[in-house]
């Protein structure tokens, strides 16, 4: 039988083992669900009084919806439209935004990842749009394929990252004419999870669709028939949605697919500087557009997102991470509830390297996440900068912050044998626990063990090297990257998207403005 063990120099704590084959042993594939009660920092007036404001602005202020098909929709439905500015009354808006699901799944092309949106659901994905990426060797540079392909062999590798979100780093050496094909290309084939397409204009979300269609090996009618893919649109903030976002919702809703609707409202930027009305414009400026799509195919999956924080008052820089971006994410998370809408936030900070800033701003970020509710993690693993920059390292960080997170959620059981009465009367006030079969038993699974963490005495971690966990990191995403394996995808359907990208960049792929 294996025995409990102690340890290093002077009787001190064991160092961690110098691990041989798996760069690290992960949590298996799954998909957490968050039993906790949320935090609640509004009280039900608070609730009722966002509410008000935020019908109020739908009703007396308006949105703009800077392109005219929808505009038009809207009116045909009821809203008034005067030039650009829609205006819908109450009523309407409950009407329509109850049509949307509470819960829904979304399958990629391998099945067993499917993912669940709702309920007490949490999906996490990985860092979207950065146009530079970092690591310890190579310093900052800007985004190019090459590191675009790491990101994704990382999305696909971590158990903890459950749907493969927009670029994980801008591949600026591609022609923006054609970067989507190729992107999507990689994405469908270096990894087999939930996948993501952008509303840059329509050329690039149709693309997306039929990529996306081709590589699950579905008819038209198949894609149409439940959601295979999803899309996420910002609100141009304050208080106006874009042509080329709206384009791709419309889009994406008449094939039945999802779209999380993000507005950006940076309180004392583009929004209040107080958070309760920030969060109340953000509320607002959502459930415009998830009307919009309720008008065009009733009951098409919509989540409403919440990236609501402060900008640094003396340089007007975004922050996140702060105790009020966690505030705001907390009171998003009521109003999610009020609405009957999964949420969606983001794992976000504003350090420029993966340091102890990064670390404890994400930490703030995910506990918002975790206490308001939150469905789906945008950003969960690489972020830097405030979104400008993807760090091989802080991936890597993120992800070990992200299975802590997961550990964190799993039920606790309360058996007559977890609660271990024999175990204590065995024991008694003169013993110890090491020794006794109930501790035995147990031992090797009984906590969660991190990856990253170095748990030895300050002796054994100064013999070691006082190697600190960027370097620690580092070593770890280089033999993730020896040890990755694509995901199996039938040849002809590989041939088949080629195929499809080759054609479409013959046909010039999506214009640009250069």
């Amino acid at each position: 039988m294996a025995r409990l063990s102690r340890g290093g120099r002077s009787g001190g704590r064991a160092g961690n083992a110098r691990r041989s084959g798996p760069a690290i042993k992960q949590m298996d594939w799954g998909i957490p669900l968050n039993s906790d009660m949320p935090t609640t920092p509004l009280p039900p007036e608070g609730v009722e009084a966002m509410h008000d404001g935020a019908m109020r602005i739908l009703e007396e202020i308006g949105i703009e919806f800077l392109n005219e098909e929808a505009a038009l929709i809207l009116k045909k439905a009821g809203c008034t439209l005067n030039d650009t500015n829609v205006r819908m009354d109450r009523e309407f808006v409950m009407e329509k935004v109850a049509l949307a699901p509470s819960q829904f799944k979304i399958t990629p092309r391998n099945p067993d990842k499917e993912i669940i949106i709702g309920g007490g659901h949490m999906v996490f994905g990985n860092v979207s749009s950065p146009p530079n990426c970092s690591d310890l060797d190579r310093g900052r540079r800007p985004g190019d394929r090459a590191a675009f392909q790491d990101f994704l062999k990382f999305t696909q590798y971590f158990n903890c990252i459950h749907f493969a979100a927009g670029y994980p780093v801008e591949p600026l050496d591609i022609h923006a004419s054609v970067r989507h094909l190729d992107c999507l290309y990689d994405k469908l084939t270096l990894t087999d999870k939930v996948t993501h397409g952008y509303c840059l204009g329509s050329e690039r979300i149709e693309d997306a669709m039929e990529m996306v269609r081709i590589a699950a090996g579905l008819s038209d009618e198949e894609f149409a028939q439940s959601p295979r893919m999803y899309t996420n649109i910002n609100s141009s903030s304050p208080l106006k949605h874009d042509w080329p976002m709206l384009d791709g919702l419309m889009r994406m809703t008449r094939r039945g697919q999802p779209t999380i609707v993000t507005p950006f409202t940076l309180a004392g930027a583009m929004a209040p500087i107080t958070m309760a009305g920030a969060v109340m414009q953000s509320v607002a400026e959502a459930l415009a557009a998830i009307v919009l799509v309720q008008c065009i195919r009733p009951g098409t999956p919509t989540v409403i997102g919440s990236f609501t924080s402060n900008v640094d008052m003396k340089t007007g820089a975004p922050a996140f991470g702060t105790p009020d971006y966690v505030r705001a994410t907390q009171m998003a998370g009521q109003m999610a509830r009020f609405y009957d809408l999964p949420l969606r936030s983001a794992n976000a900070n504003a350090a420029n390297c993966p340091d102890s800033q990064s670390a404890w701003e994400s930490m703030n970020s995910l506990w918002a996440a975790v206490t308001s509710g939150t469905n789906v993690v945008y950003h969960a693993a690489g972020w830097l900068e405030g979104g400008l920059c993807a760090s091989y390292e802080k991936f890597i960080m993120d992800c070990e912050t992200l299975q802590q997170m997961i550990a964190y959620m799993k039920p606790v059981p309360c058996s007559p044998d977890d609660l271990a009465f024999d175990a204590i009367k065995e024991v008694g006030p003169d013993g110890h626990f090491f020794g006794v079969q109930h501790t035995q038993d147990r031992y090797e699974k009984a906590f969660y063990n991190p990856f990253i963490s170095d748990w030895s005495n300050f002796e054994n971690w100064e013999d070691g090297g006082s190697v600190q966990t960027p370097q620690r990191a580092n070593k770890i995403w280089k033999k993730i990257l020896e040890e990755y394996e694509a995901p199996t995808i039938d040849e002809a359907i590989k041939e088949e998207l080629a195929d499809f990208v080759a054609r479409r960049k013959s046909e010039g792929g999506a214009p640009t403005d250069f």
